[in-house]
């Protein structure tokens, strides 16, 4: 018995490590690539315990939820020549795990792709536009553009990239910062003096429409009874002329001034 059990152990113990290598866990959230000496032979997608050929097969295992990926800083040069530091990221998943290994063997390795790839789209996108277009509302017509040229390289590795996104667009500290501000003041006030000389064009318009259809209106009530167009401009004179409380007329009482005043009114 005593001879037996050191064999008896170190059987045991070779049973463990054979079953150890013939078994391996899918979690919930994975997909597992089987490898036979290196070449990809199914995929697994089912959660559980599964079984492999023991030393000849080995198992890649691939994360199937939404990852991050933080891009670094990147300065991108828009077409009136004016840098801008952009922080990007994106949201990517493994599509396809075969695929995914062949090109880029790990979810680390697919980050490392994606980086290139969105970098570039980046630089292409931004760069054919105007700083100021870069920093308008209008910039999320240019993340959709951007998402659509990543996801469409992405796929060619097996994954699916769903969300590009800009965290934070800055003008370079320094002298070019101070420049950009200066250009935007200048813009502005450009703009409004042409505002500004518009509004005054526009009230010149009115103003002139409007006294046209007043005399229009004088002419017209003229037309129709002088003595009354007549009396009611004198009224007129009358009222700008005493205006003030402390007005003093020296005049004849025959002038013609105060023609309305007599019997009639100049009747």
């Amino acid at each position: 018995m005593n001879r037996l059990a050191p064999i008896a152990l170190f059987v045991g113990l070779g049973l463990l490590f054979v079953l150890a290598n013939a078994t391996y866990v899918v979690q919930q959230a994975q997909s597992a690539i089987v490898l036979q000496l290196g070449k990809p032979k199914r995929v697994i997608e089912t959660p559980g315990l599964h079984l492999k050929a023991p030393f000849l097969e080995n198992v890649v295992l691939f994360d199937q939820r939404i990852l991050n990926l933080n891009m670094r800083d990147q300065e991108v040069l828009s077409t009136d020549q004016l840098r801008l530091v952009v922080d990007a990221f994106a949201r990517f998943r493994i599509e396809d795990p075969q695929i995914a290994y062949q090109r880029v063997r790990s979810e680390s390795g697919a980050a490392d792709r994606l980086s290139i790839i969105l970098e570039s789209a980046l630089r292409d996108e931004l760069g054919s536009q105007t700083f100021n277009d870069m920093l308008t509302p209008e910039r999320g017509a240019s993340m959709q553009t951007i998402l659509k040229k990543v996801d469409a390289r992405a796929r060619e590795l097996g994954v699916k990239v769903v969300d590009v996104r800009i965290k934070r667009a800055d003008l370079p500290t320094g002298q070019p910062l101070e420049s950009a501000f200066e250009r935007m003041r200048t813009e502005r006030d450009q703009e409004a003096r042409a505002i500004r000389a518009d509004g005054i064009r526009q009230a010149e318009v009115i103003r002139a429409t409007a006294d046209s259809q007043a005399a229009k209106i004088y002419a017209d009530s003229y037309n129709r009874d002088a003595q009354f167009y007549e009396f009611y401009r004198s009224l007129q004179a009358y009222r700008n002329s005493l205006r003030k409380e402390d007005t003093r007329l020296v005049i004849s009482p025959r002038s013609e001034f105060l023609r309305a005043f007599e019997s009639g009114g100049g009747r």
